[in-house]
């Protein structure tokens, strides 16, 4: 169940009104990693599986989609569980994870313990974007058209593949922002897809939303809302195009180190005029 129907009491200037409202469900849902408890997520208990497989990519206990072997979600009284097998070759990542895990976290970098930890490598630099600016807009244009969920609670966000035109390809939805981008990475790794275009969020871009998209191998991230400065200088250090404050007159430009969309250079950054 991703939604719960209540019925609150509306102040007005005129006094108490009480009307139907759908909630989005938020639960917690524990990670089991052959048969260690790993984290417990406060999410939207959906697509489950997909967020298993693309929470095993991105924390770096699976390399593909091979290594998980299976993925068992079942409901209890207390909220979800979800036990996931990896290739035996992975298991030695699980128990040093486990054994120096001192926290977990809803959402961010679950079971980082110290800031020496947060520089996890990442395989490869961005790829060279090829796309026009004209596929930004498109992509904004029509993403509310694609947050069923959204548009039925106004409290998740959703994580969206876009093609080189802006066409929406894909999306997944949750209340944490970093479980619908691990579901569409999870998603993708199923269909055995590549990010061609760009990745579209609905969020602000932290740096682990930068992280993860470099993990799916994407050439861009177009973000709704503000980036960070640990964003901005992941993307920049790993020269992935970074987008962000993104509305349908104007968007700013925070790092082109391809220069696909007319930014003169990576440093001083000018911010792009409305209608870019």
């Amino acid at each position: 169940m991703s939604s719960r129907s209540e019925a609150p009491c509306a102040l007005t200037p005129h006094g108490l009104e009480r009307h139907a409202r759908d909630v989005a469900v938020e639960t917690p849902v524990a990670i089991e990693v052959d048969g260690f408890g790993y984290a417990v997520m406060m999410m939207t208990p959906t697509q489950l599986a997909d967020f298993a497989r693309g929470f095993m990519l991105t924390e770096r206990l699976a390399d593909t989609i091979d290594d998980i072997r299976a993925i068992e979600p079942f409901e209890t009284d207390r909220g979800w569980i979800v036990r996931v097998a990896l290739a035996p070759r992975c298991r030695a990542r699980i128990t040093d994870r486990v054994r120096h895990r001192t926290s977990d976290t809803g959402c961010g970098l679950c079971g980082i313990s110290g800031l020496e930890q947060i520089d996890r490598p990442v395989a490869a630099l961005a790829p060279q974007p090829r796309i026009q600016r004209t596929a930004l807009f498109a992509a904004i244009a029509a993403i509310r058209d694609h947050q069923p969920l959204n548009r039925l609670t106004g409290a998740v966000h959703a994580a969206a593949l876009c093609d080189r035109t802006g066409a929406i390809v894909m999306v997944r939805e949750d209340v944490g922002r970093h479980n619908a981008l691990d579901k569409l990475i999870g998603a993708l790794a199923v269909d055995g897809r590549g990010v061609d275009g760009f990745i579209l969020l609905t969020s602000r871009v932290s740096f682990e939303m930068v992280d993860k998209a470099l993990v799916a191998g994407a050439p861009m991230v177009v973000g709704i809302s503000a980036p960070t400065t640990m964003a901005i200088d992941h993307a920049r250090a790993h020269r992935l195009t970074l987008v962000a404050l993104a509305r349908a007159d104007a968007m700013l430009v925070f790092n082109d180190p391809w220069k696909c969309l007319g930014v003169v250079a990576e440093e001083g950054l000018e911010p792009p005029t409305p209608g870019l």
